[in-house]
């Protein structure tokens, strides 16, 4: 039986969670003010003012909807793909053996040390070659692409505790390799899967840089929120609108993906016992 942690424990967690809710509450507090109200603070309540001016002007005015979609749309096939494709390189880096497999996964992890702004230049010259500028695929292909140094590495660590008798078990029952990556290794590595899901989820959601350079009308909303913050006029109320649909959305799937975690995790414990 657990017992109940000490009362200096849950004081110390208490302040730093509210420590860590006031930026969140000065976002929010910010966005239901006036513009001069909230340029000079928002925790000064002198002339406590409430408006959704600011809400109703960034909808109106930026393309809000719209770079909301491609948000959705790049970070939701980038991070479906990745959890995709991930574990069956990890599995074949793993369980299969295949001329110039280490040298590959040495390649592959080495990519990890690669700044993204050393590919920037090759990457721009090569999808203006190809007339892929303002295509979504110009940003889906290196978020996948880039990803896999650190993806792959994530789930064939947890491959080297997995039960190599399930993978004898299945070879005996006349499973081949694809066989057996379906039915007894993809149902028993949903925790590395769903870890690699929220990481790729949180990076490519909040990724600024590649689409900025590479993506013209349909924009994500990091860069909408880059272009609303303007070069002279701080506009702090419509950037505080547009941080929270900016940053709503990866809570929401983090949580989702947080109880999906634990459910993984259980199935690898059941599996161990």
């Amino acid at each position: 039986m657990i017992g109940r942690a000490p009362k200096w424990i849950v004081i110390v967690v208490g302040v730093v969670a509210f420590i860590w809710v006031i930026p969140i509450i000065g976002i929010v507090v910010t966005s239901l003010r006036p513009a001069g109200s909230s340029a000079l603070g928002w925790w000064r309540f002198e002339h406590f003012d409430l408006t959704l001016d600011a809400w109703i002007r960034v909808w109106d005015k930026y393309p809000l909807a719209q770079s909301l979609w491609v948000t959705v749309q790049t970070a939701g096939i980038a991070t479906l793909a990745t959890m995709i494709l991930t574990p069956a390189a990890a599995y074949a880096f793993h369980f299969l053996k295949f001329p110039l497999r280490r040298t590959l996964l040495i390649l592959i992890i080495n990519a990890f040390v690669l700044p993204q702004q050393v590919v920037i230049i090759p990457l721009f010259t090569l999808w203006r070659d190809m007339g892929l500028i303002d295509n979504i695929l110009s940003v889906l292909i290196p978020y996948v692409g880039l990803s896999f140094a650190w993806s792959i590495f994530l789930v064939k660590n947890f491959f080297e505790d997995f039960p190599y008798e399930l993978i004898e078990a299945a070879k005996v029952d006349g499973c081949g390799p694809l066989s057996t990556f379906r039915h007894i290794v993809l149902p028993n590595s949903l925790s590395p899967i769903f870890a690699v899901g929220i990481l790729q989820f949180l990076w490519t959601w909040n990724a600024l840089l590649l689409p900025m350079l590479f993506l013209r009308s349909n924009i994500p909303l990091p860069v909408l929120l880059a272009r609303i913050s303007g070069s002279y006029d701080t506009n702090w109320d419509l950037r505080s609108v547009a941080a929270i649909f900016t940053t709503i959305m990866p809570l929401v799937v983090f949580l989702v993906f947080q109880r999906q975690f634990a459910a993984g995790s259980k199935t690898k414990t059941g599996a161990k016992e």
